[in-house]
């Protein structure tokens, strides 16, 4: 199926935004009648006041047939402090309103950017990165309200503004006006000539800062490795080098927009100068007034400010679109792992898995897990063991659906798990894994993750049965202590309390630990071990183990090598004395 234009995207996504769109623009079409009304001042006092020509028809309304010359200073000077007045209280509402509906906007599409970058799958992430993510929500996301509020509505204000010179113009001088429009068809030739250089600008532009974003970003967050391998030189030679070609690109797109600039401007001061030539003719051979010409010449100037706004706004535009098709690109995407519509509500399982015959491959002809075939019974604990990159993560991987098998069901309490909700699917678990992840918040938020609603108490009583609470109160501000950027203020060990916290918190009938001690020392390791007892009391647990010492709370034992079986065992001590004896780390 093809996708639509993205300007016919564009105007899917204002829908929403009809209403305030159009009241926006009656807000700014108000300015019309002002704008023609402006020089009227210059015709009264150069006509009616300097010279004797009678004050125009369409002012006798008011004022009367008979007009004295200081009745029409008057007239002119009440005119001009009117228009000037409603000109700004005109722009004063329209910046207030264009602010709170443009506003609205970039926040709707933030919301729905980053919710469905939530729903994407884990591969989509990987392949795509957190940055570029980020880049389209923070930049790209705000494209709608630049194409909307800030170009469609200044484009169709400039248009209609132009109509109504027009009909002025021709009821002044038509043979002036003529003169006056045939610079158009010159001005709308270069708008279109310049319009897919300025698009194919703003895309390459976008591009090269999202990249740019991208190694700022992972170099940071990872700036112990670089200083460890001395790279901070090259990392930055990446950075400047993708600033530069976005630049470069920038000061293209710029470069252009001047240069059809300077020809727009070209064109429009000779047909200024056409209409002034030609005008002059009329005054001198009666068939205008000084004061008509005067007019007539405010008029052909704000004729081609319209002009030359429809030609910028339509450059402008391309910059908005190149960002609304970058967002929607994302809106697009479907998830990897999709609800089904008729999904089953799941309040608390009992717990018990079953693969039957599971295989999964990351990409085609590359299996991860093939022919997968246990039963984890509710309330057992099921140890895995075997080499790395055997396919032990992928397990519990599949367990939480982040992805779905190629072949063959995983069922929980015997249904298959894609016919869950997935929020109640997840919900069942919780998990504890080798390197913990914690944010930059307090200590009682970071465990509080688990269960938001979770009162303070509850929170501490979860603390107390990780054994966190006593580590956690010695801290400066203690539950509300800070914990810095993935928790780099607090050690390995007490990083892995805060998970195991969280994990109590939770209380779901499901727990996996993904090689939960591997990273720390044998002590620690040891102290940590007793509190992993105790959460899995009363829960189906898998238990993908790094060292031996982690199994000997386990029912059974699974040996995984190659992505497939070789051995599923109740002898656990047995497995468990080979690995010591072999030193097998697995």
């Amino acid at each position: 199926m093809l996708r639509s234009s993205p300007l016919k995207r564009a105007f899917e996504d204002l829908r929403p935004y009809l209403w305030p769109i159009l009241a926006l623009l009656v807000i700014s079409l108000s300015a019309v009648p002002t704008a023609l009304i402006f020089p009227l001042p210059i015709k009264l006092l150069v006509d009616s006041v300097l010279g004797s020509q009678p004050v125009p028809g369409y002012l006798t309304i008011f004022v009367g047939s008979q007009v004295s010359k200081s009745l029409a200073i008057s007239l002119a000077i009440s005119i001009l402090l009117g228009a000037a007045v409603l000109t700004y209280l005109q722009n004063l509402v329209n910046v207030w309103y264009s602010n709170k509906v443009g506003n609205r906007m970039t926040l709707d599409v933030r919301a729905r950017l980053f919710r469905q970058m939530q729903r994407l799958s884990i591969a989509y992430h990987d392949t795509m990165g957190a940055s570029d993510s980020a880049y389209r929500t923070l930049n790209d996301a705000p494209m709608l309200r630049s194409f909307g509020i800030d170009n469609i509505i200044p484009l169709t204000t400039s248009i209609l503004t132009l109509a109504a010179m027009i009909l002025v113009m021709v009821y002044l001088d038509w043979q002036l006006a003529l003169i006056a429009l045939l610079v158009s068809p010159l001005m709308f030739i270069l708008t279109v000539a310049f319009r897919p250089r300025i698009r194919a600008g703003w895309r390459k532009y976008r591009a090269s800062e999202s990249a740019a974003m991208e190694v700022a970003q992972e170099s940071l967050s990872a700036s112990r490795l670089v200083k460890s391998y001395g790279q901070e030189e090259r990392k930055n030679q990446q950075l400047v080098s993708h600033y530069s070609e976005s630049l470069s690109a920038q000061l293209k797109v710029q470069v252009d927009s001047a240069f059809y600039s300077l020809l727009v401007g070209v064109v429009t001061a000779s047909g200024l100068a056409a209409v002034l030539y030609i005008g002059i003719g009329h005054v001198q051979a009666g068939i205008l007034t000084l004061g008509s010409l005067l007019v007539v010449n405010y008029y052909v100037t704000q004729l081609y400010t319209p002009l030359r706004n429809v030609g910028a706004s339509i450059l402008d535009i391309q910059m908005s679109l190149t960002g609304v098709e970058r967002y929607r690109a994302v809106l697009d995407e479907k998830p990897d792992v999709p609800e089904s519509p008729n999904a089953l509500s799941l309040a608390r399982a009992k717990g018990q898995i079953a693969f039957r015959k599971v295989s999964f491959e990351y990409t085609k002809d590359h299996p991860v897990l093939q022919d997968v075939s246990f039963t984890l019974s509710s309330g057992s604990c099921l140890g895995v063991v075997g080499p790395t990159g055997s396919g032990k993560t992928t397990l519990s991987t599949l367990m939480l659906r982040l992805f779905d098998p190629t072949e063959g069901p995983i069922t929980l309490d015997d249904i298959d798990l894609r016919d869950y909700k997935l929020a109640d699917l997840r919900n069942q678990f919780a998990v504890v894994h080798q390197e913990t992840v914690l944010f930059s918040t307090t200590v009682a938020e970071n465990i509080r993750f688990a269960r938001p609603s979770a009162t303070l108490d509850e929170v501490i009583a979860a603390a107390n049965a990780a054994k966190a609470h006593d580590f956690i109160t010695s801290l400066p501000n203690g539950y509300d202590t800070l914990v810095g950027e993935r928790g780099m203020k607090l050690s390995g060990g007490e990083r892995q309390r805060i998970s195991l916290a969280r994990a109590f918190l939770k209380n779901a009938p499901i727990l996996i630990l993904d090689e939960p001690t591997s990273s720390l020392d044998v002590h620690t390791e040891s102290a940590i071990l007793d509190t992993i007892q105790e959460l899995m009391k009363d829960r189906t647990t898998l238990m993908i183990a790094h060292r031996p010492s982690t199994l000997r709370n386990c029912n059974m034992i699974l040996m995984i090598e190659n992505g497939r079986v070789t051995r599923m065992t109740t002898e656990v001590e047995s497995v468990i004395s080979g690995m010591q004896a072999t030193g097998v780390q697995t």
